[in-house]
């Protein structure tokens, strides 16, 4: 039997943990069109990878999810990380752009563990203004992650092609798998876990318009902010003709207005109620979103001021993301902290369905038109944007908190 150790592992090992995941779905965005040029696929075809790979993970985290309830987080840590390693060594191997597409989805399935678990020890182990605290703490350190994956891959593809992307990542699944061998204590005690009906806990998750609000906004911030992973490297490098290298330093910009938003929602929890926060959060991602539409229809601007206008579209866009999405994930779970993993495995897959539905959605529209991304985010940000105003006016999620 497994027993408890330890109540929270450390921040940094927490961190490492949910954030790998995403340098792994970012760091091969720059190696995209070259992607397409050697497997001689269409840009449609090569976009498809970002959705399956979200596919996968939707998946991954339901199963490792409920089945960390039964073993235990650490053993299903592990497990998770060892198929990771698997996907990305075939990953590397691959020749045609529908074996990558296999790859990427035992990558993906792998890579779960690393955010349903991570988030699941958060959530069992803290609660109130703390557990809202760390969910800031860490979403303001690993809103740089998806930064840190374009400007690595950016540089690999440039210098060695984009198969050094990929075995970067069997290297990062090693050291992962190491890591949390040695350092991940079990945090909870499966020998006292209460058998969960999943089909019961399912049917009481759809009827709360808590999940249901929260899971389509989690969702929808996610969704945009992976869809402009999918189509940023095919603007910024085919249409403004820069280089893979370049196109990776501007991540970072970016994702310092995540950063910068994840710091105000930490700040403003001291005066603000997290609903209030996740209002005015989606409000400024509209805001963004309309500048950034705009901006992109003024075809007679020079190169240099155009790429300006869109990097600070972005940014104002992604502010507003960083200031409402820890406070969706905090949120999200109250009322079921007695099958948190299974009821965390649950909600993860709908929003993760949602996420893949959404960059998919961006896969469908590229046309290699430069408003065609900002008008789907215009219409996605402004949608959750009504959402939060009528959910929490109308005192659906104002549930106490626990």
């Amino acid at each position: 039997m497994k027993t408890k150790t330890n109540t929270v592992p450390s921040l940094l090992l927490m961190i490492v943990l949910v954030a790998f995941p995403q340098i792994s779905e970012t760091i091969y965005t720059p190696s995209l069109p070259d992607i397409s040029r050697v497997l001689g696929s269409s840009n449609s075809a090569v976009q498809l990878t970002l959705s399956i790979y979200f596919i996968g993970f939707a998946l991954g985290v339901f199963c490792w999810g409920w089945l960390s309830d039964f073993i235990g987080r650490r053993p299903a840590m592990l497990g998770g990380l060892a198929i990771y390693g698997i996907g990305s060594v075939l990953c590397y191997l691959s020749e045609s752009i529908e074996i990558l597409l296999i790859s990427r989805f035992i990558q993906a399935f792998g890579a779960a563990t690393g955010s349903i678990i991570t988030q699941t020890i958060l959530r069992e182990s803290l609660s109130g203004t703390e557990r809202h605290t760390m969910f800031a703490q860490i979403s303001a350190v690993i809103a740089f992650t998806p930064a840190v994956g374009p400007l690595i891959g950016g540089w690999l593809d440039q210098t060695l092609g984009f198969r050094s992307v990929f075995f970067t990542l069997v290297m990062l699944s090693v050291v992962l798998f190491v890591y949390a061998l040695l350092r991940l204590p079990e945090t909870t005690d499966v020998s006292k876990r209460k058998k969960v009906a999943i089909i019961a806990t399912a049917k009481k998750m759809l009827l709360s318009r808590r999940i249901l609000v929260f899971g389509t906004l989690i969702g929808g911030i996610n969704g945009i902010i992976f869809s402009y992973y999918a189509e940023a490297p095919f603007l910024f490098i085919e249409h403004f003709h820069l280089s893979p290298s370049v196109y990776g330093f501007f991540g970072i910009v970016v994702a310092l207005a995540s950063i910068l938003g994840s710091m105000i929602s930490k700040q403003r929890l001291t005066r603000q109620s997290p609903e209030k926060i996740i209002c005015s959060g989606l409000l400024v991602m509209g805001v963004g979103a309309l500048v950034l539409t705009v901006t992109s229809t003024m075809d007679m601007l020079p190169r240099g001021i155009a790429i300006s206008c869109l990097l600070v579209s972005m940014f104002i866009l992604l502010l507003g993301a960083g200031i409402a999405l820890p406070n969706c994930l905090s949120l999200a779970l109250v009322g079921f902290h007695d099958v948190v993993g299974t009821a965390g495995a649950i909600f993860s897959l709908g929003y993760y369905l949602l996420v893949s539905l959404i960059t998919w959605g961006m896969s469908a529209l590229h046309n290699g038109a430069l408003f065609t991304m900002p008008l789907y985010f215009l219409g996605i940000s402004w949608g959750m944007w009504l959402l939060s105003k009528y959910a929490m006016t109308a005192d659906h999620v104002s549930e106490v908190m626990n």
